[in-house]
């Protein structure tokens, strides 16, 4: 691998050499490559730590365009975001006891009103529950008879007033026991003609878009029948770096693309803590979907608008400006003797440019494309000095 490099660059070399136009010069380039290519220490100057000498004429000759960096008061970041459902707008449906489907009325994709059936499951729980509803009415009923008859009694003075006080005693648990059973029944969602019957009715007015069960399956309490969502207003959801985060608010324009449609969204939440998993920001956008444009699940770009962070312009350069050495991001920044490397610290991406925290002034004059020429170049040198 090491021979591999090394002829590399003194392939570079040559090439540089022959921009010269000097036919000295050229015959110590060549001996330089030829130096290289064997293990010894070439002519070029990389005594600087980071320093590339080139001429005009070799930077021409190279393809290497030279630039200044992209400075904006605001700066805008594109990143990929997904649409998700409202949170507040969607809603999992699911029956409180275990049964078997017997009925679905809705299927994916049609619309449900609020308290209407969209399943219906069989299950002997809920003959269990209606027969107790039934027993406490019973109850009650013979409760409410009886002391009907003990005031009338107590009123001929034939029964004392014990009697009574029981009575009235009896027909309030018969009620209070009516009154639980009938709970019990609510909090089962409990409906339907059949003794063994278990009505599930919508609890919203939406869009169903999912039904993870089929008829006849046996479903555990508490398991999906339906997802239901209101889709009139969506959900987009993106991550930013912690830095970023600091120049967001809620509140703020998020632009929305994808396949020719575009629309804005408004940043609701930016979150607190950072995602244990991506070391980012959750943010969530509301976007209004009145008109069925966009849909779950579907992926587009965020275009974000970062607001000034204490008077400080952010600075842009091309993606392509950018090269890694030592493990560290660089930007050639143009010198009098040729390009000096400079490290800097990146930020997101928005489109083909990168913004930089650090590093840069932004008046500089740097490599925008043929970085990675010069990244060679360098490479070469600092394997002159280490041999």
């Amino acid at each position: 691998m090491r021979k591999i490099h090394l002829a590399g660059a003194a392939s570079l070399a040559l090439l540089l050499a022959a921009c010269s136009g000097n036919g000295a010069d050229n015959g110590a380039a060549a001996n330089e490559a030829a130096g290289a290519e064997a293990g010894h220490p070439g002519g070029s100057d990389h005594a600087d730590k980071g320093t590339v000498t080139l001429s005009t004429e070799q930077i021409a000759a190279v393809g290497i365009q030279l630039g200044r960096p992209i400075v904006g008061g605001a700066g805008t970041l594109e990143l990929p975001a997904t649409i998700e459902g409202d949170p507040q707008g969607t809603q999992v449906v699911s029956a409180a006891i275990a049964g078997r489907v017997v009925a679905l009325n809705r299927n994916l994709g049609q619309s449900v009103g609020r308290g209407q059936t969209i399943a219906i499951i069989e299950s002997r729980e809920a003959a269990q529950i209606k027969g107790e509803v039934g027993a406490a009415r019973a109850r009650l009923q013979l409760a409410d008879s009886n002391l009907a008859r003990e005031q009338r009694l107590f009123s001929q003075r034939v029964s004392p007033e014990q009697d009574l006080i029981a009575a009235r005693t009896a027909a309030t648990e018969a009620r209070i026991a009516l009154a639980q059973a009938r709970s019990q029944v609510s909090a089962a969602g409990v409906s339907g003609d059949g003794l063994n019957r278990l009505g599930i009715v919508a609890p919203i007015s939406g869009q169903v878009i999912a039904r993870p069960v089929i008829l006849g399956q046996t479903v555990a309490a508490d398991a999906e029948l339906y997802r239901i969502a209101n889709l009139g207003q969506v959900a987009l959801s993106f991550n930013l770096q912690p830095a970023d985060a600091g120049r967001v608010k809620p509140g703020n324009i998020v632009t929305v693309t994808a396949a020719e449609r575009h629309a804005t969204a408004r940043i609701t939440f930016l979150s607190p803590a950072l995602d244990p998993q991506t070391r980012l920001v959750p943010v969530i956008a509301t976007l209004d979907n009145r008109g069925g444009m966009w849909r779950v699940g579907e992926s587009v770009t965020a275009v974000v608008r970062l607001g000034g962070n204490e008077g400080v312009s952010s600075i842009r350069v091309p993606t392509t400006a950018v090269q890694t050495s030592a493990g560290e991001s660089v930007v050639f920044v143009r010198t009098l003797k040729g390009f000096q490397a400079t490290p800097v610290i990146l930020g997101d991406a928005s489109g083909d440019t990168v913004i930089i925290r650090a590093g840069l002034k932004g008046t500089e004059q740097i490599a925008t494309t043929g970085s990675f020429t010069l990244k060679a170049e360098l490479g070469k040198g600092e394997a002159t000095h280490e041999d």
